[in-house]
């Protein structure tokens, strides 16, 4: 039998034992670089100007202000480096291979000096259940070019099938970025209500990050390489506030389920890989986990919502 060159064709096969050791060298690599965002930017609200976008070659920040220049950081997985650029034309590359965060640190840090825009940050990690200070993490870690890529290669497709999402919903909607503290590139709409103060009490993170995040109703979508506790790369979708009875909703499709311990939905990802039209398949996850979202916690849908945008022209009213 062939390759497959049907709609399965583009999306690689990931499993969380050989995707699990490399994601989470990249998530606390992504940190390093997002909080240089963090140090130099004012700060936007939910938190979208520390994330990083998906890019032809990897992961990128948005320009980052380093006084009357900007700065760039970007994984390029192609070329297996992190590539920081400056707007006068400057540039430094720090290799992606195994090794220390503490190495990888100091390498970052020093290339942004090169540039001429040191950089102080808060050099410990976000969300993780030992913030080891970057500095002083020594412990060797795992990092394999090809999962990178294949990874990357993911996020390439999931971004542009949340983009198909994206464009059914006229109200307050995010980009489609990569937040580095949990590893997951999400998508969240909004309802343009005020949601109730959140609780916090994320391990290793500010509950005022927390709380300006959540500071409105939300819908929010995303992929996340998965952990110990769910070892499969997997979509998810939640609701906060989150409704009665979204828990019991009925979500498509078949191999969706409600995760009780994370309070959301979750979709394997190797579930919708398999499916005989993989973006159907994400599409109808969205989809209907939004929809019990909407519907539940009372949202005013015909305000908010259209059909998905037409390519090449603006929809019609």
């Amino acid at each position: 039998m062939g390759a497959d060159t049907g709609p399965r064709a583009a999306w690689p096969a990931l499993s969380y034992a050989r995707l699990g050791p490399t994601a989470e060298t990249l998530r606390l690599w992504t940190q390093i670089v997002g909080k240089v965002a963090v140090a130099r930017s004012p700060w936007l609200n939910h938190s979208w100007h520390l994330t990083l976008r998906v890019s032809a070659r990897g992961l990128a920040t948005r320009l980052i202000p380093a006084g009357p220049i900007s700065l760039q950081l970007e994984f390029d997985f192609l070329d297996q480096a992190l590539v920081v650029r400056c707007t006068d034309g400057g540039e430094r590359r720090v290799a992606l291979a195994p090794g220390t965060v503490a190495g990888f640190y100091a390498e970052a840090m020093d290339a942004l000096v090169g540039l001429g825009a040191p950089t102080r940050i808060v050099a410990r990690p976000n969300e993780v259940a030992d913030p080891t200070p970057f500095a002083e993490d020594h412990q060797r870690r795992a990092y394999e070019p090809e999962v990178a890529r294949d990874f990357w290669r993911a996020l390439v497709q999931i971004e542009r099938v949340f983009a198909r999402f994206r464009t059914r919903f006229t109200g307050k909607t995010s980009p489609i970025h990569f937040f580095w503290g949990s590893a997951d590139l999400a998508v969240t709409r909004f309802s343009g209500r005020r949601a109730p103060l959140h609780p916090g009490g994320i391990p290793n993170l500010p509950d005022a990050v927390t709380q300006e995040a959540y500071s409105h109703e939300v819908s929010s979508a995303g992929f996340w390489a998965g952990d110990p506790g769910t070892p499969e790369p997997s979509f998810y979708s939640y609701a906060y506030p989150t409704p009665a009875g979204f828990a019991e909703a009925a979500v498509a499709p078949a191999g969706a389920r409600f995760d009780k311990a994370l309070g959301e939905f979750i979709l394997p990802y190797d579930r919708m890989r398999t499916a005989a039209d993989p973006d159907d398949a994400l599409l109808a996850f969205l989809q209907s986990s939004y929809d019990a979202a909407a519907d539940l916690a009372g949202w005013d849908r015909a305000a908010l919502e259209r059909e998905e945008g037409p390519v090449g022209r603006p929809p019609r009213f």
